[in-house]
């Protein structure tokens, strides 16, 4: 799949495990959207030219050649349904005690979301590497400034590794067989879809849009405040058809 697609399955499954999310409060609640849609697109550090080794320039474009290296090439070992979210949410584990890796992570969630979602955004600040790290960074300095410690950062990686893998399953590429292809490269497929399609532009990424706009208003306090104006539209409504 596209980086704007991962991105946006990933802001949409944030939106919908918020009722089991490990959050409280609105903040936490962005956060957590935020930080699950950036992580969809962890996966892709595993090879130079992605978006994730773009992003900052050296400074993720050099740990994308390692990270490659390490886990076999590009949709392998990073995308291994049950390795990928275990390895990488682990690290997240332990940078979460921290305050600066927690803000290293919440950056580079948020930093990642806005370099693939750059298609809905005016402007192309958020593409540059000095505008994007800026952004990012003070995106992550603000919300971790106004909730509590992140200790759901890991859960949030595994949420968006997994939401990542779900994608690109459904893709004719498809993913490793999980732990096995260590053994012998085998990969698995779900669908002929190929990535780029006009299916997948038309069709899937409204979809993804949509229901993260549903999901928001169900999960969050946006259902508190549309509330009154749904019963006033609706008693108007009956008041006319009287």
């Amino acid at each position: 799949m596209l980086g704007h697609s991962h991105a946006l399955s990933g802001l949409a499954a944030g939106a919908a495990t918020l009722p089991w999310a490990p959050v409280h409060g609105t903040v936490a609640q962005m956060s957590w959207i935020a930080a699950a849609g950036g992580f969809a697109m962890l996966p892709d550090l595993d090879h130079r030219g992605s978006t994730v080794s773009d992003m900052w320039g050296p400074v993720t474009d050099v740990p994308s050649g390692l990270v490659g290296k390490v886990t076999g090439g590009h949709r392998w070992g990073t995308h291994d349904a049950v390795l990928a979210p275990l390895a990488l949410g682990g690290l997240a584990m332990l940078a979460a005690d921290a305050y600066w890796s927690s803000l290293l992570l919440m950056a580079l969630a948020i930093g990642l979301a806005l370099h693939a979602l750059h298609f809905v955004i005016p402007g192309n600040t958020e593409t540059t590497i000095v505008g994007n790290m800026a952004l990012s960074w003070a995106g992550a300095w603000w919300l971790l400034g106004h909730s509590p410690p992140p200790s759901w950062l890991p859960w949030a990686v595994a949420l968006g590794v997994l939401t990542h893998i779900a994608g690109d399953a459904i893709t004719t590429a498809g993913v490793p067989l999980p732990v096995l292809w260590v053994f012998r490269r085998t990969r698995i497929a779900f669908s002929p879809l190929r990535t780029g399609t006009v299916f997948e532009k038309a069709v899937l990424v409204p979809a993804f849009m949509v229901a993260i706009a549903v999901f928001l208003y169900l999960n969050t306090d946006a259902l508190d405040a549309f509330d009154p104006l749904v019963q006033r539209l609706t008693a108007l409504g009956g008041g006319t058809a009287g």
